[in-house]
């Protein structure tokens, strides 16, 4: 295993998964030079070719696992500095959606603003059971830019408005039903439940995951037709691979490929 912090992050990497542990008492804020370390994090996992999957998560006796915005940023803030927080913010969460690594939150507590837009940039979700989400922007006279993300990933509308109007927290549990969490723990399990779908992810073949991660992205604006054909355009030159090779014959071998990334 290797280790490195960065800033607010430690990066620990071993047999193909990155765990990324965001720990910045008192409640996991966020400022501008959290969102500059989330920009080195995604660099160094984007440049790594050890890694296949990153797991996003915060310690377990954390106050939250992000609890948004650090509210000292914006003492004193008038409009055009507001705009400039927004261009800096804007090259960093766009990045993590886009990461050529699948990315899973371990939501290990309550994710309140940027961390409702954090985990929805993530392409899975496990989250405890007592954590909540809430979008409490509106009462800092300010508005949440996450819902079209969250209309994007099947959120109910009404569920998406309830959160932006109100700023009410929402149980894990509802959020579950909405479909936006692909599972909901026991606190001490959310992080162990994250890893073994990453384990089974880094089973796979890095260009293949790379591929498949591009294509998911890609097809978000499209018809289901040309989404399909996207994805037979991406299949159609991964054929080449040893790996594809690979895995057919393993198949018809009733025996475990070997991944060789090639």
């Amino acid at each position: 295993m290797t280790s490195r912090d960065l800033g607010p992050f430690v990066v620990e990497v071993a047999a193909g998964i990155a765990v990324v542990t965001f720990d910045k008492p008192p409640v996991n804020a966020f400022d501008l030079a959290t969102y500059a370390a989330l920009r080195e994090v995604i660099d160094l996992v984007e440049s790594d070719d050890r890694i296949r999957v990153m797991v996003l998560t915060a310690p377990l006796a954390a106050r939250s696992w992000c609890g948004g915005a650090d509210l000292r940023d914006f003492v004193g803030m008038d409009s055009a500095r507001r705009k400039e927080r927004y261009e800096f913010i804007n090259t960093t969460v766009p990045r993590l959606y886009s990461m050529n690594t699948p990315v899973i939150a371990a939501i290990t507590g309550h994710a309140i603003g940027v961390g409702v837009l954090l985990a929805a940039a993530c392409d899975l979700r496990y989250a405890a059971t007592s954590a909540s989400f809430s979008c409490p922007e509106i009462d800092y006279g300010l508005i949440a830019g996450s819902s079209r993300l969250l209309n994007y990933l099947g959120m109910p509308e009404g569920l998406v408005r309830e959160m932006g109007y109100t700023g009410r927290r929402m149980s894990a549990e509802r959020l579950m039903r909405a479909g936006f969490l692909n599972d909901v723990v026991a606190g001490p399990d959310v992080l162990a439940t994250a890893m073994a779908t990453a384990q089974l992810i880094a089973a796979k073949s890095l260009p293949v995951l790379q591929a498949r991660k591009q294509a998911f992205i890609a097809q978000e604006e499209l018809g289901w037709l040309a989404a399909y054909k996207l994805a037979q355009g991406f299949s159609a030159d991964l054929v080449t691979l040893s790996d594809a090779r690979e895995g057919v014959e393993a198949f018809l071998e009733s025996r475990e490929a070997s991944i060789s990334d090639g």
